[in-house]
């Protein structure tokens, strides 16, 4: 990334810190703004996600940077007998777990407070590892990518869903006046954190996407990795595996 972003530009907390707190702030309002902002696309890609891990026939999934368990639960529907949904958010997985309750999911989803850059698991644990809108508020992404990698087993699949910039017109004019202007005025309205939605947006400008994210999951260890983008370039899956 060409530069680091938080949160609350005028705090002494770090990243990681700062994070968990605006997730805690926006927790209760998070799922229904999302719809709203992505205009319910983001569904769709979630199950392009559940539908390429669905395919390895897991029986243990880790899904990162859970938030309020939406992919989690959508994991649901593969083979897998345990889902473990891990977040810095105390908040989010709060709501992420009264969702799982109302589905009565509780035997197969676990829901874990916990850091994605030093993971209370062992080498080579999980068959499929997910994140979705979440690598890019990683305080350190390749410590965090070398520590999913390590939890990953062989020949397991880690899938990527994260937002990208449009590289051809009109839609790179159109998502750079979206994300600059209408993104944070309706998080402004809707949210009360009212920088949340305005870094949510300058992350995303920032974080390195295409071909430059496959080189550094390359650089960690990842393999066969392919970058998959959806909706004229506006969120882009990223597919990787393990020797």
């Amino acid at each position: 990334m060409s530069k680091s972003v938080m949160p609350y530009k005028d705090s002494t907390l770090g990243k990681k810190e700062q994070v968990t707190q605006m997730f805690d702030a926006i927790s209760e309002n998070y799922d229904g703004l999302n719809r709203v902002i992505s205009f319910g696309i983001d569904v769709k890609w979630r199950k392009k996600v559940l539908d390429l891990v669905a395919q390895k026939n897991p029986s243990t999934v880790l899904d990162i940077a859970t938030g309020t368990g939406d992919l989690a639960i959508l994991m649901a529907q593969t083979s897998a007998d345990k889902i473990i949904g891990l977040d810095i958010s105390a908040g989010m997985l709060e709501v992420g777990q009264k969702k799982i309750e109302e589905k009565k999911l509780s035997h197969k989803i676990e829901m874990v407070l916990g850091d994605s850059e030093a993971m209370p698991y062992a080498d080579a644990y999980f068959d499929a590892i997910t994140v979705s809108f979440g690598i890019r508020n990683f305080e350190t992404l390749e410590k965090g990518l070398s520590e999913i990698l390590r939890v990953l087993k062989p020949n397991g699949i880690f899938v990527i869903l994260e937002t990208s910039v449009p590289e051809k017109a009109p839609f790179k004019q159109g998502y750079a006046v979206y994300t600059k202007y209408i993104l944070p005025l309706i998080g402004k309205l809707f949210s009360k954190d009212n920088v949340a939605y305005g870094y949510l947006s300058e992350s995303a400008s920032i974080f390195p996407y295409g071909e430059k994210l496959n080189n550094i999951l390359r650089k960690v260890g990842f393999i066969d990795v392919v970058a998959m983008p959806q909706t004229f370039g506006v969120a882009t899956i990223y597919k990787a595996s393990k020797k």
